[in-house]
């Protein structure tokens, strides 16, 4: 098992910052793709960005230039520096880990982006 805790969100500005970190612990080994989902109220869930162990990312066209997803491999730990915020970056952000066939998931926290 992994277990996933995300610490980082609150209450933000439009135009404000954010930094979600994300903290891997458990059965760690051979941890392939973390990242980033989000949830917005009556959305599917959607992708954010996701990382590999060696620093190859995927970014969403709708964060693309405002949102950077990086990786501290000796911590375990995935952060996601969100620049420029809008109110429709509102949501719930999970953090997902990948290992063989399985994908853990956070508890999820939340961003709200006011006008």
């Amino acid at each position: 098992q992994v277990q996933l805790v995300e610490s980082g969100g609150g209450l933000v500005q439009a135009g404000g910052s954010l930094r979600l970190s994300c903290a891997a612990s458990g059965s760690i080994f051979s941890i392939n793709s973390m990242g980033w989902h989000r949830q917005a109220p009556g959305n599917q869930r959607e992708l954010v960005a996701a990382i590999t162990p060696g620093g190859g990312t995927t970014t969403a066209n709708s964060v693309k230039g405002r949102f950077t997803i990086s990786r501290d491999n000796a911590k375990n730990t995935v952060y996601l520096q969100m620049n420029s915020l809008k109110p429709e970056d509102t949501a719930v952000y999970y953090c997902n880990a990948a290992r063989g066939t399985q994908t853990y998931w956070g508890q999820g926290t939340q961003v709200t982006v006011s006008s």
